[in-house]
């Protein structure tokens, strides 16, 4: 039922019931919800001319607030009061000099109510994936028609490589055995850019449509029954969104709603572009004149008490590069829009949380409404900011209800690249007895104070747009280490494809060397890394290893709830316990390159009169009457 619904859904755009003479393109959103806390709906309607229109309805429950005639012509915004209004069809009634048309406008009934959507908490395991670099399901995705001119090139790093949809949901049961709770996709939504040279938008943050698939990836359709499949396996899904920015291609760069649609929109306009000044950006990838600006990419005047204007201005206001348009979401009308997306795909979609790319570079107070509007309407949903800075302080003040700004920005989850900055640094280090190797670890979580409530922030070892842990090597001593502190601390952790089958690379040269095809994802590959025959020794032997950590990460309180108590590194070996109700796991973790020794005696508070712990990476015994001998980087957690 749910798919007829949604296959309805795709053809309004095309099926309004109009007169020949009809002046609408289509409207977004196509359809809305009958019963949201937030009876007010704005519907944005693109035309020929409309702006003109008048708009009335005689829908049960239904009122017209306002109609908003913006800077174009070519758009009219018509506020609508859903308060009193049930399920059912609606119709808009458009009267303007060229004639009458009438519009029948779905309000449909909620899948559930917005509390009963329960977000990803720190009891699941996110897995970071790249649709395109995942797996292909079997369908040709090159040439697709209507699209703007693009390459399938698995040769080129930066080109489309054609995954997609389907080939993530004919994955499910990898997922599953691999112990994952909840997948984490770069954004889905159509990114039609040509290609430029050997670059494309592959990776999904150059929105073109905020309420489609991009067709290269699927349809609504499928990505909402990849959705439903997922759920009924017990894994949930979060969605990349991007309120920064847009891609070039969008309707609104062309023409423009508002004047103040975007930052800097002079530099759209023909003349400006023609103008070059054979300015490069930091990016490299177009050449701009004097009316753009770029931004700084540095977050710290967002929050610092003593920025400068020209500062502040440049990173919020400033564009993440050339190719994709800076939005003002201090323009109340786009806020509303991007707000409206947000709840239209919990809705239609079910999503189980949402990734926001870029956080800081967009409008603080913006961002805080449309936090505080979700949480209204979805109290149980999550969600998580990219907040680009490695100091805990910086990253604390973004939470919710943190007592370090004066702002609150209504975000739960935060993510904390300062755990992935020390761990990054701590891999290359021996630990010493003061500051170098997991020393950077203990005295970056020593200011979780800091945080109103750490376990609604996402740790990571490595993502998308960061070299991967391993590098160019191999070191699984390291990645072990790094893996068992994840998934052990207080935090929610999120792994990034291929770790487990020990996928490596950097973005020296490129970034899509870090975005790598999963092997045997795709037709002609020589390697089928999701299933054991396919794996090397190496990859099967990590991918086992890992697999038995997350499966006993699964529902066990001890992680999810249990006090976290941390130890100073003493003679090279550094301490995580977390306890509950009589229970207790120790993280140990041998930090030098030389056979090193636990003393139980050291953690006594923590092992009581223990005699004897389950090491749960190997299923051994250990006697905690004696010292506990640790090889070079050696890893254990320890449960009794």
């Amino acid at each position: 039922m749910k798919y007829k619904t949604l296959i309805a859904t795709l053809l309004m755009g095309s099926a309004l019931t109009m007169n020949a003479a009809s002046k609408i393109d289509h409207i977004e959103p196509a359809d809305w919800f009958a019963g949201m806390k937030n009876p007010q709906l704005q519907l944005m309607i693109y035309g020929k001319d409309i702006r003109s229109a008048e708009v009335s309805t005689d829908y049960p429950g239904a009122r017209i607030d306002s109609l908003v005639r913006l800077d174009s012509p070519n758009y009219l915004l018509v506020y609508m009061n859903l308060k009193d209004a049930r399920p059912g069809t609606m119709n808009l009634k458009f009267t303007s000099k060229g004639g009458k048309q009438t519009v029948r406008y779905n309000l449909k009934e909620r899948a559930m109510k917005g509390e009963d959507r329960q977000g990803f908490t720190n009891a699941d395991v996110l897995y970071m994936l790249m649709p395109d670099r995942f797996a292909n399901g079997g369908t040709d995705r090159a040439n697709i028609k209507g699209m703007r001119p693009y390459s399938i090139n698995r040769k080129e790093p930066s080109l489309r490589h054609g995954g997609d949809i389907n080939g993530i949901r004919q994955h499910l049961d990898y997922f599953k055995e691999l112990g994952v709770t909840a997948l984490w996709f770069t954004p889905v939504l159509e990114n039609d850019s040509p290609d430029h040279g050997n670059q494309s938008t592959y990776h999904g943050y150059a929105t073109t449509d905020y309420y489609r698939v991009d067709p290269r990836f699927g349809t609504n359709q499928e990505y909402s029954i990849l959705i439903d499949e997922a759920h009924k396996k017990g894994i949930k899904v979060v969605m990349d969104m991007i309120f920064n920015h847009c891609g070039f291609e969008h309707p609104w760069v062309k023409d423009m709603p508002t004047k103040d649609w975007f930052n800097y929109p002079e530099w759209l306009a023909p003349e400006n572009q023609a103008r070059n000044k054979n300015t490069k950006t930091i990016d490299g990838a177009a050449q701009v004149n004097d009316k753009y600006l770029q931004t700084s990419y540095k977050l710290t005047p967002v929050l610092d008490p003593y920025a400068s204007k020209v500062d502040l201005k440049e990173t919020v206001d400033g564009w993440f590069v050339p190719t994709m348009p800076d939005l003002n979401q201090r323009n109340t009308h786009l806020m509303t829009y991007l707000i409206q997306n947000s709840k239209w795909w919990i809705e239609t979609a079910g999503i189980d949380g949402i990734r926001m790319d870029t956080y800081p570079y967009a409008d603080r107070k913006a961002m805080a409404l449309w936090m505080e509007e979700l949480n209204k309407e979805y109290p149980n949903f999550n969600t998580v900011g990219e907040t680009w800075v490695t100091e805990p302080a910086y990253t604390a003040a973004w939470q919710k209800d943190s007592k370090l700004s004066e702002q609150n920005s209504n975000l739960k989850t935060v993510m904390d690249f300062a755990f992935f900055d020390r761990l990054n640094q701590a891999k290359h280090e021996e630990t010493d007895g003061w500051w170098n190797g997991f020393n950077r670890i203990y005295n970056s979580l020593c200011y979780d104070y800091l945080y109103n409530d750490p376990s609604h922030v996402m740790a990571f070892i490595e993502n998308h747009d960061t070299d991967r842990f391993l590098a160019d090597g191999q070191d699984t001593l390291a990645l072990k280490q790094a893996l068992a502190l994840l998934l052990t601390i207080n935090r929610i952790p999120q792994l990034y494809y291929g770790t487990e089958v020990l996928m490596n690379g950097t973005k020296q040269v490129t970034d899509g060397n870090v975005r790598r095809d999963f092997p045997g994802g795709f037709p002609g590959d020589t390697q089928n890394a999701f299933t054991k025959e396919g794996r090397t020794k190496e990859q099967q032997q990590m991918f086992q290893w890992l697999s038995r950590l997350l499966h006993w990460r699964q529902g066990n309180k001890l992680v999810t709830e249990g006090r976290q108590t941390q130890f100073i590194p003493v003679d090279g070996v550094y301490v995580v316990a977390r306890t509950l109700n009589g229970k207790a796991i120790l993280t140990v973790l041998n930090g030098t390159t030389h056979q090193k020794k636990m003393h139980p005696e050291r953690y006594a508070e923590i092992i009581n009169n223990t005699t004897e712990a389950t090491n749960i990476l190997t299923g051994r015994k250990i006697d905690l009457t004696k010292d506990v001998t640790l090889p070079p980087r050696g890893t254990m957690i320890l449960e009794f």
